[in-house]
């Protein structure tokens, strides 16, 4: 369906990311991924959305350029924010450690921007969900970060994965935003550019 009214575009998903990916071939669209390196670093004072909206703005960068008049190119970023502060992904197997002892027990939000650019425009959106977590026992926080290697993520889980499916007792908001993309506002955002 979306993809009829995009015939017309060239979209390039700018994420190395497999779930990213997978949710652009389930939302059956044609899309090329192009992946240029950059830093993902923010000002300290941004907070909140401010960040992801920062970070998935950044990422567009490398590309402005090279953006053809039917390019519409799709940055996002996506952070595990608890206790006023931004949790990215872990450094390490501690790290990955020490975050999930910090959510543990406690309710945190997960924020994700996606940011849609064009040769002569830039538009962002995001989405909070927010997701609680039992208390989980030291014992399978390590048997998790054995088992799954959560390094590439977020708040250093993947809600799809067992610690998710065993450990999340309460979610408000959409699921899919907390594996990394929220699909329903990339559908929405897409559906407005095919016809503007």
């Amino acid at each position: 369906m979306l993809k009829d009214k995009l015939k017309n575009y060239n979209l390039i998903l700018a994420s190395s990311s497999p779930r990213r990916q997978a949710f652009f071939k389930e939302l059956d669209l044609d899309f090329e991924i192009r992946l240029k390196p950059i830093k993902e670093e923010y000002p300290e004072r941004l907070r909140h959305f401010e960040i992801s909206d920062y970070l998935a703005q950044l990422k567009s960068l490398p590309f402005k350029e090279e953006l053809l008049a039917n390019d519409i190119l799709i940055t996002s970023d996506t952070i595990v924010w608890h206790n006023n502060k931004a949790l990215g992904k872990p450094k390490d197997e501690a790290d990955a450690f020490h975050i999930l002892k910090a959510l543990s027990n406690s309710t945190h939000e997960v924020i994700t921007s996606v940011c849609f650019t064009t040769k002569n425009s830039q538009k962002t959106v995001n989405a909070v969900t927010k997701v609680t977590f039992k208390a989980l026992s030291d014992e399978e926080i390590n048997f998790y970060i054995n088992k799954n290697k959560p390094f590439d993520k977020a708040g250093a889980y993947g809600i799809q994965e067992w610690i998710g499916q065993m450990g999340v007792t309460k979610i408000e908001g959409s699921y899919f935003n907390v594996m990394g993309l929220p699909i329903h506002l990339v559908y929405k955002m897409l559906n407005d550019m095919s016809q503007s």
